[in-house]
């Protein structure tokens, strides 16, 4: 890990609309080589509105998701991970671990 991979943890602040429609989807995500990128990835997803809670974890390349399906949708999710990356060093991939749930890893 060098200095420039250090990634300050973003607090949300959840809106009432935020709160409507909840449900949890787990991701599993690729190219996560330590702690900061976990906490990278998390920021993205928590800074997508309707987004309320995501917990990353790097070691077993895990998160879960907590949003509003009126506010966020699944293929935003996806997206946010692979734009948490800066595309050189960073770089992720995301896919849906509900089999219900048919998506492509971006």
């Amino acid at each position: 890990m060098n200095a420039n991979c250090h990634v300050e943890p973003i607090q949300k602040f959840t809106t009432i609309d935020e709160l409507q429609s909840l449900t949890t989807v787990g991701l599993a995500i690729w190219g996560m080589g330590c702690v900061n990128c976990a906490t990278r990835v998390r920021n993205a997803l928590l800074a997508l509105t309707g987004v309320v809670e995501a917990d990353v974890d790097q070691a077993t390349g895990f998160a879960s998701v907590e949003y509003s399906q009126n506010l966020a949708s699944l293929p935003a999710l996806l997206q946010a991970v692979a734009q948490a990356g800066d595309g050189d060093h960073h770089k992720y991939i995301a896919m849906f671990l509900d089999s219900a749930t048919q998506s492509e890893p971006l």
